[in-house]
């Protein structure tokens, strides 16, 4: 009795409440508050989500809604941090809650979890990897572009000179696709400690270099927009865009902002393997959120303060061959004050740098769902999967799962461009839909079934997960929407195409086996011989 009391006292607090939920320990558990915070922070990205969509968000309506745009929508996204936090700090096995309670949970949860571990993760990476891509362009693009040197020297150095910019051919941006994935693979078989520091790295990376950005693209540009054009001045282009109606072109501006302000579920991932899980995780999902708000929210104000030209942003004879208008920005305020653009190209470094940090955080958060759900058996060949490195203590099969997965989707930029587009809407559609399967959970279970953890909500919950449940429905409805006008074969979203087709294979999967041997979370823990119950 003495011996199992003092284990209990020193049981950390998320492995305790794991064990009780039927699940031993397995992944090490080592990781800090801080730690945490910074996978979690790095999953989301300053400059992932912004740099790509800030152009086309523009173009849209302008920059009052742009601009506007981040704050209505970061004040919807405190209402999903806040409702997963509270789940998180009750359910430190993530993968498991939305099924725990109801076997019948399991096509919608596997269609969301799996999709938004596997498909969602490749959505971000593809961003991560192509720097200026805009999910909804009509000619799909790279966003590696050349900036500096002399126009003779880049005529000499590349064939596909495009007006003033160069356009990455097709192969080799998938040679550079594949090439990092296995880089994020490789580095997420190691001891998490290890990325762990990587992402302490990113983290600083972004905010340090972040505020950099922020305070010296408005200072080095030699003419700044007055403060009323950059929060009232409202602009559409129906001629570019082929969209009249204002309501319309203003939902379509706020994209920018839906897809750069999630990711933060990363710290309810790694919950097993960090400290005190049942605290630090809600803590490191809201503070996430409260950092990427502030900071995206200054980055918008810096890029649209020290615009110089609106209308030479899109001209496709500019330097970024008018696909990539942070780049064109940055070049515009450097040339026009030092005449070069050296100083562009050292802050697209640190922009580019950040895709990097993303993608190897986003690869570790999709590891450890398919990890998930693959010891509760939610996955064909769960046995492999779920397997754990003997000496690192880390998921490396399913981390090579989600590099394989990644790579085979990857491989339509050699000929298709609206398939690869389609693939990426979908993955966004995956990812944020995932989160509102365990808010709706919440939302209608009995409170006397909800052990609440030392962040619980009270009364306040079913409010909170309702606005958050309706503002994931929204989000996810607004990408299945066409973006452009008149829809051609080369323009229409075909995002509405592949999501049908990928939930009804999961479905039919469900129907036709899956119902046959899936019997809810698979417990390898006797609860009340470890807890000492009767």
């Amino acid at each position: 009795m003495a011996g199992g009391a003092a284990d209990e006292v020193v049981m950390d607090s998320g492995e305790k409440r794991l064990n009780e939920l039927g699940y031993k320990q397995e992944l090490r558990r080592e990781m800090t508050l801080f730690k945490t915070l910074a996978i979690s922070f790095s999953t989301m990205t300053l400059f992932t989500g912004i740099t790509p969509l800030y152009g086309s968000s523009l173009q849209y309506a302008g920059p009052a809604s742009l601009v506007w745009g981040w704050v209505v929508v970061s004040f919807f996204t405190w209402f999903v941090g806040i409702a997963m936090a509270e789940i998180c700090s009750s359910f430190p096995y993530w993968s498991g809650f939305a099924i725990c309670s109801n076997d019948h949970w399991f096509p919608v949860f596997l269609g969301c979890s799996f999709g938004r571990s596997s498909l969602g993760s490749v959505g971000i990476l593809v961003l991560c990897l192509a720097g200026g891509h805009r999910p909804y362009c009509r000619n799909w693009h790279t966003g590696i572009r050349r900036i500096s040197g002399t126009a003779e020297h880049n005529s000499a150095m590349h064939r596909h000179q495009q007006g003033g910019g160069y356009l990455t051919p097709r192969w080799l941006f998938l040679v550079m696709y594949i090439g990092l994935t296995l880089i994020w693979a490789v580095l997420n078989t190691f001891a998490l400690e290890v990325i762990a520091v990587l992402d302490m790295i990113s983290m600083w990376w972004q905010v340090v270099g972040g505020t950099v950005i922020v305070v010296m693209l408005p200072l080095v540009a030699k003419t700044t927009q007055p403060a009323s054009y950059v929060f009232t001045h409202f602009e559409k282009a129906p001629n570019v865009t082929g969209i009249s109606s204002s309501a319309y072109a203003v939902v379509l501006s706020f994209l920018v902002s839906q897809y750069s302000l999630y990711g933060y579920d990363a710290a309810a991932h790694l919950t097993e393997e960090t400290k005190g899980a049942d605290r630090n995780g809600p803590i490191a999902i809201l503070s996430s959120i409260g950092i990427i708000s502030v900071f995206g929210w200054a980055y918008i104000l810096a890029l649209t303060f020290s615009i110089q030209d609106f209308s030479y942003l899109y001209d496709t004879s500019n330097e970024t061959a008018g696909t990539f208008v942070p780049a064109q920005i940055l070049y515009d305020a450097f040339h026009g004050r030092y005449g070069n653009s050296t100083g562009a190209i050292v802050l697209l470094v640190v922009i580019w740098g950040s895709f990097f940090f993303g993608g190897l955080s986003i690869t570790t958060s999709a590891a450890r769902v398919v990890y998930a759900l693959s010891r509760d058996r939610g996955v064909p060949f769960s046995s492999v999967w779920r397997r754990i490195h003997p000496r690192h203590k880390v998921p490396s099969n399913a981390v090579w799962l989600c590099a394989a997965v990644c790579a085979l989707l990857g491989l339509p930029i050699l000929r298709i461009n609206v398939v690869f587009t389609a693939i990426t809407s979908v993955c966004t559609i995956g990812w944020v839909g995932g989160y509102a399967v365990p808010i709706f959970a919440r939302m209608v279970m009995r409170e006397e079934d909800f052990r609440p953890g030392p962040f619980y909500l009270r009364r306040a919950s079913r409010p909170v997960c309702l606005v958050a449940f309706l503002w994931i429905c929204y989000t996810c409805s607004v990408f299945l929407l066409p973006t452009s006008y008149p829809i051609k074969t080369d323009t229409f979203n075909y995002a509405p195409v592949a999501l049908g087709v990928c939930l009804g294979l999961i479905m039919l999967w469900w129907v036709v086996d899956a119902r046959k041997w899936f019997k809810g979370p698979v417990r390898n823990i006797d609860e009340h011989k470890d807890n000492g119950k009767v």
